[in-house]
């Protein structure tokens, strides 16, 4: 993205801000026409559930005793003062309109762990999937690493893609020149992904069928177990009938002595 529209980059580490006040100053220094990347939001700040802590912590002091609590350090109750609200003023605050065309990227495996706040539209505007590999994304990582555009492998490459699930990480492993210098042959590039995708694919399967009999046989396993309650309640219901039973039988004797 920064090569094709010219921009610079800036690789942004949150847990390195000491504060929101240090985190305005470095958006204020980065140049107009630029790209912020922050990876792994939800690794490198705890920015989930803070309003819910501190109702939290408030209900939790107004419970305790009422003796005067002597006053603590800030900075060392917290490894980060970057706050949620600081960040989102980082991103569509008011010094956000500061300065040129800038454009903020967050990475993040666990989207579900941030707050709705953060990535609702108008600040996160677009949500992008990183998902696996398919012809589409392939036929690019052909071209951008080994030059090509059409060959005889392609469609059992794509038919392959379609039915396994492989990340462009490790399909571009098997597309990767081994140097500048000497550089890979194509349709040995091409075969080897074939056979990786193979083995991939019977890797899959073979996962599948395996956690399909172990969920079988714990089916049957509480099926067994069921059955067993079912007939221990029907033998205790008759012992309890027989009982009865012989209790009234003692009842009728004694009353014809």
């Amino acid at each position: 993205m920064a090569n094709f529209l010219d921009y610079d980059v800036y690789d942004l580490e949150l847990t390195a801000v000491k504060n929101n006040t240090e985190l305005r100053k470095l958006f204020i220094e980065t140049t107009g026409k630029s790209i912020i990347v922050i990876e792994d939001i939800d690794c490198s700040v705890d920015l989930t559930g803070k309003r819910k802590d501190t109702k939290a912590e408030k209900k939790a002091d107004a419970d305790s005793d009422d003796k005067p609590k002597l006053p603590t350090d800030p900075d060392k109750e917290d490894g980060t003062k970057v706050t949620l609200s600081g960040l989102l003023n980082f991103i569509d605050g008011l010094w956000s309109a500061c300065g040129g065309e800038r454009i903020i990227i967050f990475t993040t495996n666990h989207k579900d762990k941030l707050d709705p706040a953060l990535i609702r539209r108008g600040r996160m505007d677009r949500h992008i999937e990183m998902s696996y590999c398919r012809f589409r994304a392939f036929k690019v990582l052909a071209k951008n690493y080994l030059d090509v555009k059409e060959h005889e492998l392609f469609g059992q490459i794509a038919q392959l893609l379609e039915e396994t699930d492989m990340s462009p990480a490790d399909v571009a492993e098997n597309l990767m020149p081994m140097s500048k210098k000497k550089k890979r042959d194509a349709n040995a590039c091409f075969e080897g992904l074939v056979e990786a995708l193979k083995q991939a694919k019977e890797e899959a399967a073979a996962k599948a069928l395996a956690e399909a009999a172990k969920a079988k046989e714990k089916a049957e396993a509480e099926a067994k177990e069921a059955k067993e309650k079912d007939k221990a309640a029907a033998e205790a219901t008759e012992n309890r009938e027989r009982q009865r039973e012989g209790q009234q039988d003692e009842q009728r004797r004694n009353q014809g002595r």
